[in-house]
């Protein structure tokens, strides 16, 4: 089956990024009878966070990062070099409008227009992640074991009220435990942490970057296409879209997806979106002999660190930079993820670690992705933005989207996610 375009032929799609997100999307499209053609400048899942995430499939994580009491928090963020958000102070000025945004995304009627937006796009995420999977013969990477918050004791773990009732409040199952069920669970935590957070219908991806290869695999086993180019512009001519051009060659379309990650505001600015996109970077650390076994996702409150167990690596991921595209990473920055392993694994064996990764991490000050048509520009269209919940995001932006491309009929209402609610 092909989806005819204007001239009776099948509908070809450009996804300009090959990112989960970008290639999940990529393959539903294809799947859908498109002709569909991915370009990046880097291989499959390797260009941004899609290579070294935490792979976290958090399908209840409906909350956004900017929630009420946020103000008094910003002093840390710009004073602690250590804290898990930081901005450094080369970059103050350069975020301070994202910051100012972030800081007005939190009154209670942003947050709760998001958490609806969030909960609609990510509630089904876990049951998406293992159908893909299954689709593309990479079924034993999706582990649906749940995931474990950690807290030293209950007036911590009050401190995060708030968002754990905006949670259970969108039907996730949140069972607050003791010390003797964290054990039970994962008996290598530290007992410095006595109460525990289960939610049992969340899952992990034990190789985000394998997943996204396998995924890129699928789609030109299907008949897609994968081109390695960086897309410098977007052709328009009588007021649509036309495809793109590259430093190695044009390609035409009749339908143009920015699926770009971090990189996607400076490839839409020259069309006149100003989108508030911000980078917040994030890093990782692999030990490949830890000596200690995981089943799931370790996730310390006062951390905000995800402690997960990978194929052949234990891995440590988190900590929130402020610096752009184009800055250094922070070997400092880095390091700090050690001192987080030690508080909650500190039995865990640094031997053969090397090195560490940092990735782009695409947020916006709401929490809320862009995603669907660009109302101004026919034949554009927006998959970015997903912030810390990339991976999560992927298969249900590409369920939620990818109809919609093709015109198919769907139920889908893409106005919470629109790029013009910024203006």
């Amino acid at each position: 089956m092909s989806v005819a375009d204007g001239g009776g032929g099948p509908k070809h799609v450009l996804v300009i990024g090959a990112g989960i997100v970008g290639l999940a999307l990529a393959f539903r499209l294809r799947q859908g009878g498109a002709e569909v053609t991915v370009v990046d400048p880097a291989p499959p899942g390797e260009g941004g966070a899609s290579f070294g995430n935490a792979g976290a499939i958090s399908a209840s994580s409906v909350a956004p990062l900017a929630m009420p009491g946020l103000l008094r928090q910003v002093p840390g963020m710009l004073l602690d070099p250590a804290a898990p958000l930081h901005v450094p102070a080369a970059y103050w000025l350069r975020a301070a409008p994202w910051l100012a945004r972030f800081v007005a995304a939190a009154r209670p009627a942003t947050v709760a227009r998001a958490t609806a937006a969030l909960d609609a796009l990510l509630r089904l995420a876990t049951e998406q992640h293992l159908a893909l999977a299954r689709e593309i013969g990479a079924a034993e990477l999706i582990r649906p074991n749940g995931q474990l918050y950690l807290y030293r004791d209950r007036p911590q773990l009050a401190k995060d009220a708030a968002g754990w009732d905006i949670r259970r409040a969108h039907g996730a199952r949140v069972e607050t435990i003791e010390r003797a069920d964290v054990v039970s669970l994962e008996p290598a935590v530290s007992p410095a942490y006595q109460v525990g957070v289960f939610l049992p219908d969340h899952a992990y991806c034990a190789a985000p970057h394998r997943y996204a290869r396998a995924v890129a695999e699928a789609l030109v086993r299907a008949g897609g296409e994968i081109r390695r180019d960086r897309i410098t512009g977007i052709t328009v001519a009588d007021g649509r879209v036309t495809g793109a051009r590259g430093e190695d060659g044009t390609y035409a379309a009749d339908e143009v997806v920015v699926a770009a990650g971090a990189w996607s505001a400076r490839l839409l600015a020259p069309l006149g979106y100003r989108i508030p996109l911000e980078t917040q970077r994030g890093y990782h650390v692999d030990l490949p002999a830890s000596g200690v076994t995981l089943t799931r996702p370790l996730i310390p409150a006062d951390r905000k660190v995800f402690i997960t167990p990978m194929e052949g690596v234990l891995r440590v991921a988190g900590t929130v930079e402020f610096g752009g595209l184009d800055r250094p990473p922070s070997a400092a920055r880095a390091n700090l993820l050690y001192d987080d392993l030690a508080a909650v694994l500190p039995q865990a064996s640094r031997e053969g670690a090397e090195g560490h990764w940092m990735g782009h991490r695409p947020c916006l000050p709401d929490s809320v992705p862009v995603i669907g048509p660009a109302a101004r520009m026919p034949g554009l269209w927006f998959a970015f933005g997903h912030g810390h919940l990339g991976l999560t995001g992927s298969a249900p932006t590409a369920a939620m989207l990818a109809p919609v491309i093709l015109g198919q009929p769907t139920n889908a209402d893409l106005r919470p996610y629109a790029a013009e609610r910024f203006g």
